[in-house]
This record gives structure tokens, sequence and C-alpha cells, in this order.
């Protein structure tokens, strides 16, 4: 990737123990070409560990340690032509273009299908080596790999001495943005950084208290515990039919119930949960379902996303519920998001608001079908339960108590026929990552027309509508997986310089 060899830090008078090197080598086999990122990659991270290791035994010295991420490099000379209709797969002209990589085997299937399509598309070998970018020593340890916080306690020299550590600089989201500068004239051929990816990783462990490895391939954000209450339900039934499948359940904590094992009931924590617990329906291939309870607030849906992007998922969806804004609608009918009023503010920093954020087809058309199959109605009839238009999201929970006036001219303006915390961020997220999305909402109540919940209608209003909205979610996202990959990413979320891996 292009950036500089060391991360600024001074070796000093130390002397610079390295990794061994490996040059880049020129590969046409995709398969064999991710073989050899693992290789490298988990050489590199057991050097830094073994270093480690030495240190707190006192065997290590005074040296400093570095090891550098492996890199994938495409070098092509020709404005090559491939089929207009794929929305990645291919770079957007002649030069050279690179990506440092990190856990080549938690990504292994979505590395070789990248790397199968630049070797397809550019009929030319990709390049395997190391990079110059050093891994940091916190990035060497991973899920099942830990240290003990009473022999780190003996360390009586600061790390920074001795190896590299996370450097900012090297994490951000300029690539995704598209405000990204070559120093060097090395384009980027990812949308993440090996540094960015690794952080992301380490965070998704922290929010959702699951490992990354049981994230699957469609995502589902919810701001209510009922969904995940029906979620589990749900699951089970599902674990139980052999034709489904899926093939295991994982709740927070890494607690892993296998089909065939429901008799005993799913393996559910029963202690504190994390601030956004993560619940994964599994199959083989990663094409299950991913539920992540985000909680209320635009922040913790930036936050999710902003992580979970970097796993590089087929398509996310929010359920969850929303305030009608039109006298003619009534509790429990559904909002199709068209579009959306982006009061949330999250995110205007890395996406102007004045960005808009299209609908997709091949999302809406899904959930629209969702919707018809599961309530039994089509056509114009279906309108009597669902109203399709923009959602406005916004960063205040007591917004009834601004100013009603204002509030009505200004979503009469914008056409709003619902307003939640979240929808606008996830799909804004979506947009900027380049990962499909969509939003199914449903009334829970009216403020602006004086129906607000009361606690006993609040909680047989859940019981009723939730298992049927997280029905049609799921029927969605599994039309969604039946379709083909190059279909589902829209050219839409291409931007005029784009890089090759989706």
């Amino acid at each position: 990737m292009p950036y500089p060899k060391t991360t600024g830090r001074a070796t000093g008078s130390r002397p610079l123990e390295l990794a061994p090197a490996a040059p880049l080598q020129p590969f046409r086999d995709p398969k064999a070409a991710v073989d050899r990122l693992v290789e490298l990659f988990e050489r590199n991270t057991r050097w830094l560990r073994d270093a480690f290791a030495r240190l707190l035994d006192g065997s290590l010295g005074e040296v400093r340690v570095r090891a550098f991420y492996p890199q994938i490099r495409l070098v092509t000379d020709s404005h090559t032509r491939v089929d207009s209709r794929l929305s990645y797969g291919f770079v957007s002209g002649p030069g050279v273009h690179a990506t440092t990589v990190t856990r080549p085997d938690l990504f292994r299937r979505y590395l070789t299908e990248q790397i199968s399509l630049l070797i397809r598309n550019h009929d030319v070998p990709v390049l395997i080596g190391d990079s110059e970018v050093p891994i940091p020593l916190h990035f060497a340890f991973w899920d099942g790999t830990h240290v003990e916080g009473a022999a780190a306690l003996r360390i009586d020299r600061p790390l920074a001495d001795i190896f590299d550590l996370p450097d900012l600089k090297l994490m951000d989201d300029a690539i995704a943005n598209g405000t990204y500068e070559a120093p060097d004239g090395v384009l980027p051929l990812a949308p993440f950084t090996a540094p960015r990816i690794d952080y992301s990783l380490h965070r998704l462990q922290h929010y959702s208290a699951t490992a990354a490895e049981h994230f699957q391939n469609f995502i589902v954000f919810t701001n209510y515990q009922f969904y995940v209450d029906e979620f589990c339900r749900m699951a089970s039934e599902l674990l139980a039919d052999g034709d489904s499948g899926y093939e295991s359940f994982v709740a927070p904590g890494n607690l892993i119930t296998r089909a065939g094992e429901t008799g005993r009931g799913l393996a559910l924590p029963d202690g504190k949960l994390p601030q956004m617990p993560a619940y994964h329906l599994t199959r083989a291939d990663q094409s299950g379902i991913t539920l992540v309870n985000i909680g209320v607030g635009p922040s913790n849906a930036k936050t999710i996303t902003d992580h979970v992007a970097v796993l590089r998922p087929h398509a996310w969806l929010m359920l969850g519920h929303c305030a009608g804004l039109r006298n003619s609608q009534r509790l429990g009918d559904y909002v199709l998001a068209h579009g959306y009023v982006r009061d949330d503010h999250v995110l205007d920093h890395d996406l102007p608001v004045w960005v808009p954020i299209p609908p997709l087809a091949e999302v809406q058309v899904a959930l629209e079908h969702a919707v018809a199959d599961v309530t039994g109605l089509d056509g114009y009839d279906l309108k009597q339960v669902m109203r399709t238009g923009t959602v406005a999201s916004i960063d205040n929970r007591n917004w009834e108590l601004w100013n009603q006036s204002a509030l009505v001219q200004r979503f009469s303006q914008s056409r709003a026929i619902a307003l939640d915390m979240e929808s606008a961020t996830i799909a804004a997220n979506g947009f900027r990552f380049r990962v499909p999305y969509g939003t199914l909402l449903c009334v829970s109540d009216k403020p602006l027309h004086g129906e607000l919940k009361l606690p006993g209608m609040a909680t047989d209003f859940y019981k009723r509508q939730v298992a049927q909205h997280l029905e049609i979610g799921i029927r969605a996202m599994e039309a969604l997986r039946a379709m083909p990959r190059e279909r589902l990413h829209s050219r839409k979320l291409r931007s005029f310089t784009e890089t090759a891996f989706q």
C-alpha cells in the first residue's frame, strides 16, 4: 500500500530485527496467491508474538522488532475494457494498484474472489509479497490470542521503543470517502487498508462480544430487544429444520448451538450483554444472517457500521420502529424508505449532506416482495399496510418537545412519512462503504397526531408485530442471497475512480 516504509519512529541506536523478507512474486492462480498471503501473515505476526514473549522472559535484548503486512499488487499498462454491467473487479486505468492485507485466513473466500476477477479482467498476474507498512504489535494478537495482564506488568520499558504501535494516520477512511491522494502514485486496490481493518476487527469483538469469523454476509440491524428474542425463536426453528441450510447459532460470548442441538434450547448469555450484541444464524459459506441490536441513536448506528463494513457484507438492512408522520398511517404499518432526510449529523464530516442516498432497486424489490408474501397482500392492496417514501433520521430523541409548527413545516416540505434515529445513518454508511442497504420500518406511534404508546399497549403491539416484521426481513435477505452477487452490488455505489475490490 502507498505508505511510508516506517511509521516515523526512529530506531535510534537499537539494532533492528526484521522478519525474513518476502519479495514480490507473481501469481495467476488465485488460491495459490491467497495461500501465500496466509503464509506471510502468519509468519510475520508469529515473529512479533515470539519477540514479545522474549521481552516478557527477559531474553529479547536491546533491539527494535519489526514485521510487515503482506500486500497484493497489480501492475497494468492497459485501459482494459470490461463488461460495463460490472460494479467491481477491475481497476479504473493503467498504473500500479496495491493494498495491504490482514487476516487472510478470515477473508480467504473474499480475497480469492477479488483476485480471480482481477486476473480474469486484466489478464496479468497479481504480485504477492511484503509491503512497507509495519504490523503494530497489538494487531499481531487476535481471537484466541491474548496477553496475560500480570505478565505485561513486568515490562519495564516503553513498548514504542521496541515495536511498532497502531498509527492513526494509517487508519482513516480517505479511500472509502473518495478523498485519498496517492503520494507516490500507487493507487489503492481495496477500500480499506490492513491497519484500518485490524482496528475494526478488534472493535467488533468489543462491541458485539462475538468473533469476526461468526459474522455473516447478510446483516440486520435493529433497535429493540424484542427483535432479538424473535430472532432466537426463529433460529431455533430453522436449525431444527434439516433442509434450511443453516448450521449453527452464535450468541454473544461466542456461545454456539449447532443444528440438531436445539432440543436443549439455544446457548444464550446469562450475564451482562455488550453495548451492541450480535447474534449469528450461520451457513457454511457465510451466507447466513447476522442480527445486531444497536440500541438507540445515530452514534451507535455509525459506530457499528464503520466496523462491520470491513467484513465486506453483501447487504445490510435496518428493521426497527419509527414514528408515523401521516394521519393516514396506522400503528403496525410498514415504511419502505426510498429516501432520507439526514438530520443525524454523525456523518457530515465523511459524507456531506448534499450527497443523495439513492434507493437500490434490488434491495427495494426484495423488501416489497417479502412484505407481499408475508402479509398476503399484493399490488394496490399492499398500500393498505405499507407506504414508500422519505424517512427522516434525527439525533434528538425528544424531538417531540421542539416547536411543533416548525417541525410540521419541515417534514411536510421534505415529504417525510416517518421519523427515526438510525435509518439514514445506516443507509448513508452503506452508500459510503459500497454495501447494499435498505430500510423497512414499522410505525409504533404517531406523536404528531397524539397517538403515543402507553406501556401496556406497547408491549402488546411489540408481541404482535415484531414476528411478522422480522420474518419479512429474513425473507428479503434470503431473496438477496439467491441473487448473483454481481447483480446485487449496484453500479450506483461506484465513484469516478473506484477501487477494484468490492
